[in-house]
This record gives structure tokens, C-alpha cells and sequence, in this order.
């Protein structure tokens, strides 16, 4: 507040959590007289973190049918103590985004007016992809409400072919590692690569699945919503990592095809790779959270596009997938090579068609599908192709690892003639 003796030319800006405003209040004070006194004038600033709950965007009425919402807190400015409550200029309110700013979206500057958000006298002088800038002509309780398209036709068919995709993929995921507990063979290090991968893209595709069908309950606790996305990203991050020691344990395994009579031996520990799994993906999410905290927990609980946070993800996985279709080029050529050794007979049209079907599905297996990812742009096609490959990850996991694996089929037949025993007796 100024009193009559203010010597100040500019009252300094207020400042909240989220929010500041600037406002002439020593012009305020110079158009109120109140007796012999002059130059008096009161501000109060608040701001409210969980009024959106409240007063949700939905009260927003607008004639376009759009998806509303709140980009800020809710805040308040009032002139208590002042007599002529008369703005000399509009008032600025610089309101920080609480949530992830869509450049394809429409900010509205609104205020709280009885029992709905308007705009009368409100505009937004200013934007980026961290604050607004709003101007108002007048005092009150004011929010930033951003409007969004409503998801076409396709996009909902969209939606439903990511869900139908991501259930299917997550049943044989299921599949794949109940029949890797099943089968008692000598365990080596491919399936511990194998078993660890399954349970790293399981966890992430059925937190992510349920995450996005409970995102409305999920958004509005912003802490809860970054933690899903941090353990989203450890889960997504370890899944390539598993995926760069599947891929490094089948090129040795393809080396030594030659060799194949010769004892097997353990060149690493089963341990060591879950350290290497798991510490890897743990590093980098450290790593991202002391370096930048708040590049968790966007609109869809995922990672933040501000400031190039999302190559805490994307940088690790595109140096995976790079090296992975690296070994996966060496394993088909080294492949190619030691099959044309073979007996002829060995190289018979259904052995062929075997192995062209494993060769292929194993691209997939490797992850070298979501270099899809980075063509999709304005393709449905494409998004479709890349949508389907790798929600299907455990789909060919199953395929052939188990279904096309002779040692599996050979362990089932022992536990079906078991059953067989049981019954008859």
C-alpha cells in the first residue's frame, strides 16, 4: 500500500509462485482523496493453487465445441482501502503455464464474473511456450484457459486401435514369460535378456494404458502425474537397453554359428547384464531429474517438449537404435553367410521361410521399428504401421521365442504327455 508521503515513482512488481502483476498504483493513490489526505492506495495480490478444481475451465463458455484447459492458477487482485478504485491503465498479469502449452491451442484471458469465465476487458498482450502475458482494464479473479480442437473421427479410430493394439501386445507379453517360467531348459543369457525385456515393456505399456484411461482423475495431481512420467521414462528407457543386449547377444550368438557343437560358454553374468539393464535407464532419469525437475508430468503425464527435455529420452534411444540396426545389418549378413555353408538339404523352402519370418521379427523384437517414429509426421499410415510394430513387441517375442522354438515345443509335448499319465491313471 502507498500512503500520502510515497516517494516512489513505479511500484515494484508483485510476485507469486506462478504469477506477478504489474500495476499503477501510485496513479491510483494520485486520483484518491479522502478528507485533506492524498495519495492513498492498497493492492492485494493472492494466488490459489488448487482453485482450477473449482472453478474448472469447463465454465468457460464459448460457441466452438473445444477442449478447455486451465493453463495457470487461479489468482486475485483487489484495491482494499482505496476509495476510488478507478484504473488509471490496464493492469498486467504475467501467469507462468502450469501445464504443457499445444501451439496448435487458443489462449483466453478470462475472469471469474458470478458463475462462469469471461473475457470482457481481458486480452492477451503476449505468449511463449512458459508464460502469458494478460492485460485487463479491470480488477477481479483472473485464470488462462487454453482451447484445443476436439479429436476428429479418425483420431478417436486412432485411439481405438492404440488401445485394441496395446491389450494384445500386453496378453503376449504375458504369454511370453509364463512359458519361459514354464520351460525348465538350461536358461542362458538370451533368455535373461529376453525375460527382462518382456518385463520392462510390459510395466511401461500397461502403466501407460491405464494412465490414459484415467488421465482425467490422473492430470489435476500434478506431482502424481510426474512421477508416472518419470517411472515411465526408466521403464521405456531399460526396455531399449534390454533391446541393445538382446541384439549384442544374438550377434555373438550368429558369430559363433559355426561353432555350434562346441561347449557353450557364459561370456557375462546374468547379474552384471541386470545391472547394465536396469543402472543405464536409472543414471539417465537421475540425471534428468537433478538437471531439470519440472520437465516431468505434461498434458498426457509424459515428458515435456520445453527445452529439449524430451532427448532425455529420445537421445538414448536414438544411439540404441543406431547401433541396433548396425548389429542387426552384421547379423543378416553373417547369417546369410554361414546358411549358404549348409548342407542343401539342411536349406529346405520351409527352414527358408522359418527363417526369413524369425529374420523379419526380429527387426521388431530389436526395436528397430520405432525409427518409424520419426517419419510419421502428417502420415496416418505410417502412424498406423509404427502403432501396430511396436505394441506387437511381445507379440513376436512369443511367436519366436516360443511358438517357432523347437526346445519350447519339445518341453510342452513332455508336459502334455504328463497330463496325459495323470489322467489315464
Amino acid at each position: 500500500m502507498v500512503g500520502p508521503n510515497v516517494t516512489l515513482d513505479k511500484i515494484p512488481r508483485l510476485d507469486t509462485t506462478n504469477s506477478s502483476v504489474d500495476i499503477d498504483l501510485i496513479g491510483i493513490a494520485n486520483n484518491n482523496k479522502n478528507n485533506n489526505e492524498t495519495r492513498s492506495a492498497a493492492v492485494a495480490f493472492m494466488s490459489y493453487n488448487t482453485m482450477e478444481n473449482l472453478l474448472k475451465p469447463d465454465f468457460f463458455n464459448t460457441s466452438n465445441d473445444t477442449i478447455k484447459t486451465m493453463m495457470s492458477t487461479v489468482i486475485s487482485a483487489t484495491l482494499p482501502k482505496t476509495t476510488s478504485t478507478k484504473l488509471t491503465k490496464p493492469v498486467n498479469f504475467t501467469l507462468k503455464h502450469i501445464r504443457e502449452f499445444d501451439p496448435n491451442g487458443s489462449l483466453s484471458c478470462v475472469y471469474w464474473n458470478i458463475s462462469e469465465w469471461i473475457v470482457d476487458g481481458c486480452s492477451v498482450l503476449k505468449t511463449n511456450s512458459s508464460y502469458t502475458v494478460c492485460s485487463c482494464v479491470h480488477l477481479s479473479t483472473f485464470a488462462l484457459i487454453m482451447q484445443t480442437s476436439c479429436p476428429s473421427e479418425s483420431d478417436s479410430l486412432l485411439d481405438l486401435l492404440n488401445l485394441v493394439c496395446v491389450i494384445v501386445g500386453l496378453v503376449f507379453f504375458s504369454l511370453a514369460l509364463l512359458t519361459f517360467a514354464l520351460c525348465q531348459w538350461s536358461p542362458g543369457l538370451n533368455n535373461v535378456a529376453r525375460i527382462n525385456l518382456c518385463v520392462s515393456l510390459l510395466l511401461a505399456h500397461l502403466l501407460f494404458l491405464l494412465t490414459q484411461q484415467f488421465l482425467s482423475l490422473i492430470r489435476p495431481h500434478q506431482v502424481l502425474c510426474a512421477v508416472i512420467s518419470g517411472v515411465l521414462h526408466f521403464l521405456f528407457l531399460s526396455g531399449f537397453v534390454w533391446m541393445f543386449i538382446e541384439a549384442v547377444l544374438l550377434f555373438i550368438c550368429v558369430k559363433n554359428l559355426s561353432q555350434i557343437s562346441s561347449k557353450k560358454r557364459e561370456v557375462l553374468s546374468s547379474g552384471f547384464l541386470c545391472v547394465i539393464g536396469y543402472t543405464v535407464a536409472l543414471v539417465v532419469v537421475a540425471v534428468s531429474v537433478g538437471l531439470l525437475p519440472e520437465g516431468y508430468g505434461s498434458e498426457q503425464c509424459w515428458i515435456k517438449m520445453d527445452k529439449g527435455f524430451i532427448w532425455s529420452f529420445l537421445g538414448p534411444v536414438c544411439v540404441i537404435l543406431a547401433l541396433n540396426m548396425i548389429l542387426f545389418i552384421n547379423i543378416i549378413i553373417n547369417l546369410n553367410s554361414t546358411l549358404k555353408n549348409l548342407n542343401a538339404e539342411v536349406s529346405q523352402m520351409k527352414q527358408t521361410k522359418i527363417m526369413t519370418f524369425k529374420t523379419l521379427a526380429q527387426f521388431v523384437v530389436l526395436g528397430c521399428s520405432w525409427i518409424l517414429g520419426f517419419f510419421t509426421n502428417g502420415s496416418k499410415e505410417l502412424e498406423i504401421l509404427f502403432l501396430i510394430l511396436n505394441s506387437q513387441q511381445g507379440t513376436f517375442i512369443f511367436l519366436v521365442y516360443c511358438v517357432l522354438n523347437n526346445e519350447v515345443r519339445q518341453q510342452f509335448r513332455k508336459f502334455f504327455r504328463c497330463l496325459c499319465c495323470v489322467k489315464q491313471h
